[in-house]
């Protein structure tokens, strides 16, 4: 259980684990942070590489639901209503910017934000403009950051 008003922010497979929290306790999200995740799309149908198996090669021990076929969230996002800042990186061959694009167009309340030369590990490499993305769409007052244009 989350507290009321929470602030979400996750990055990669933590969005998909975001986008499913949002959904079961929409009453206890209060804005939602993505950077380079499924967020529960299909990523393969947007473009993107499949990463399962040299990320086993790197991680071996690495959990089983890591790897496995996560839930599709498509047909519900649109019930997530919270100001929602999307990151992506344009050199990301895991999730590219189809994914950010149509993650954009299912949630309602969604800006994108597209970092030149950003790759999967967006928040490593670049984590000044990042936590600047981050902080400024967690400000208090700043409901505009779900409209604002790119």
């Amino acid at each position: 259980m989350i507290p009321d008003g929470s602030d979400v922010v996750a990055q990669s497979m933590g969005g998909l684990v975001a986008i499913g929290l949002a959904l079961a306790q929409p009453d206890k999200v209060r804005r939602l942070v993505l950077v380079a995740t499924s967020g529960g799309l299909d990523i393969g149908r947007h473009g993107g590489a499949d990463w399962r198996e040299e990320y086993l090669t790197e991680f071996p021990g690495a959990a089983a639901w890591v790897t496995e076929q996560g839930p599709d969230y498509s047909e519900q996002m649109y019930r997530i209503t919270v100001p929602t800042c999307l990151i992506w990186g344009d050199a990301d061959r895991i999730s590219p910017t189809p994914v950010g694009r149509a993650l954009q167009e299912a949630l309602p309340a969604s800006v994108l934000h597209v970092i030149r030369g950003g790759t999967h590990m967006l928040a490593r490499e670049r984590p000044d403009e990042v936590a600047a993305l981050v902080a400024g769409h967690l400000a208090p007052g700043a409901d505009r950051w779900a409209k604002c244009p790119l």
